[in-house]
């Protein structure tokens, strides 16, 4: 087929609203994924705080700039001398997720590992001031993961002026991305970039799926929504034709996930479903400590607001995943809601009421209760079986933490309130939830 023929054919074929289907089964699929989707559950992990930084994963690397100012990535590069920010990411990428990680993971019976990467390791022609470099060890990732038989999720998990203004799509403040024109071209072209590489036969079965873009803010006004919803056309195009601007028009096997972006699934009803678009996820993220009324509840509370909010992602209208929830039930987590941001729980978030003390509810682990720790393998039991029954499988955030062992799954580990086997349960998610 001619590429005009193809563009011409996309461009008509994307807008279009189609019927609401039924996923359709594997066999059906016309891209071959490499691996089976449908038929075997996603059990995996973030490897959050890596090749994106968030200081409440890594604050020590803030910490050491001595500079209250450097709350982001953007600004970790913009704020210090360019040699010192540079040597300090490349010490960061090389010791912070090493071979040995993947290894540990897939022991504990983990199959997929998704990997944030932001926009800027692949583009700063906008004059940003990110260090490139990340790409590099993303590469490395992938070979580790290879070698010991766990998938890879790649996750554009910040965008050109930020799709939501959090510190992990790499700066904090305003979401700009559906301002700019060139900034929703601009991720798209990223996104293009890494399906042409990452379908190469070469990646198959290691690297199945492209997350096109991590948590747009769609709640904060119509443009970012309206913005939002065109993008998911257009980069589904770009990422499932990749090679259209060689003139070729082959087709990508990625599965490819677009985010719920903090929408009721019920909006997706009708969009973007087989067979005209193929091996599309919905990543929902499911957390319970970002707001006040959270705070209050208690254990039995956050356990049922986890099976009620499960038994709705049986109703979507595409293939779901979790792709990312904790053990966490509070705020309590140092610098969760931003440098120099305190905590809804003990009261230091601004304009939010005290409800307790954060002492034994995060930080390393060593002062857990008994009780606490009983509760963290409840909250997990739950969580997973629910997510297995009710959707395509979980991804875990994040691997990894310096400070808050309730959001890290090799802490849980190590401390026994996250198994070894995802198959062992001490709580039936059934007789809980039902």
């Amino acid at each position: 087929m001619r590429t005009s023929t193809l563009l011409t054919l996309l461009s008509s074929l994307l807008p279009i609203a189609i019927q609401q289907v039924a996923a359709a089964p594997l066999a059906e699929r016309g891209v071959n994924v490499g691996w089976p989707y449908g038929s075997q559950k996603i059990r995996g992990v973030n490897l959050g705080g890596w090749l994106l930084l968030e200081p409440w994963i890594t604050p020590s690397l803030f910490r050491a700039t001595n500079n209250d100012g450097i709350v982001d990535e953007y600004t970790f590069c913009q704020y210090q001398d360019r040699g010192v920010a540079s040597a300090a990411l490349k010490n960061h990428w090389e010791t912070f997720i090493v071979e040995n990680d993947i290894k540990w993971l897939s022991e504990a019976g983990l199959n997929h590992i998704r990997i944030p990467i932001g926009f800027w390791a692949y583009d700063v022609s906008g004059g940003e001031p990110y260090i490139q470099g990340a790409a590099e060890y993303l590469d490395r990732a992938i070979g580790w993961a290879r070698k010991y038989n766990v998938k890879v999720i790649l996750d554009l998990h910040g965008a050109p002026g930020s799709q939501n203004g959090f510190d992990n799509s790499g700066v904090r403040g305003a979401a700009n991305w559906a301002t700019n024109s060139n900034n929703v071209y601009r991720a798209k072209k990223v996104v293009e970039t890494l399906s042409r590489k990452y379908s190469d036969p070469y990646y198959w079965q290691v690297v199945t799926m492209l997350a096109l873009l991590n948590e747009p803010a769609t709640f904060q006004n119509d443009q970012l929504l309206q913005t939002t919803r065109q993008y998911w056309y257009d980069a589904y195009g770009a990422a499932r034709y990749p090679w259209v601007p060689e003139g070729s028009a082959s087709k990508s096997g990625l599965a490819l996930v677009i985010s719920d972006g903090f929408q009721p699934l019920n909006t997706f009803n009708g969009f973007m479903t087989e067979p005209n678009f193929e091996s599309v996820f919905i990543d929902t993220h499911n957390y319970q400590v970002f707001n006040d009324d959270y705070q209050t509840w208690d254990q039995n509370r956050h356990i049922r607001g986890i099976c009620d909010r499960a038994k709705t992602y049986a109703q979507s209208p595409l293939w779901l995943m979790v792709g990312e929830w904790s053990l966490a039930s509070t705020d309590c987590a140092f610098w969760l809601n931003g440098r120099g941001i305190g905590a809804r729980y003990d009261g230091t978030y601004p304009y939010s009421p005290r409800v307790g003390s954060c002492q034994g509810k995060s930080g390393k682990g060593g002062d857990f209760s008994q009780d606490y720790k009983n509760f963290l393998r409840r909250f997990w039991d739950v969580q997973t079986q629910s997510y297995e029954a009710n959707g395509q499988g979980w991804v875990f955030w994040t691997w990894k933490t310096e400070e808050a062992a309730e959001w890290s799954y090799q802490t849980g580990l190590i401390n026994g309130w996250i198994p070894y086997n995802p198959n062992e349960h001490l709580t039936s998610y059934q007789q809980v939830c039902n």
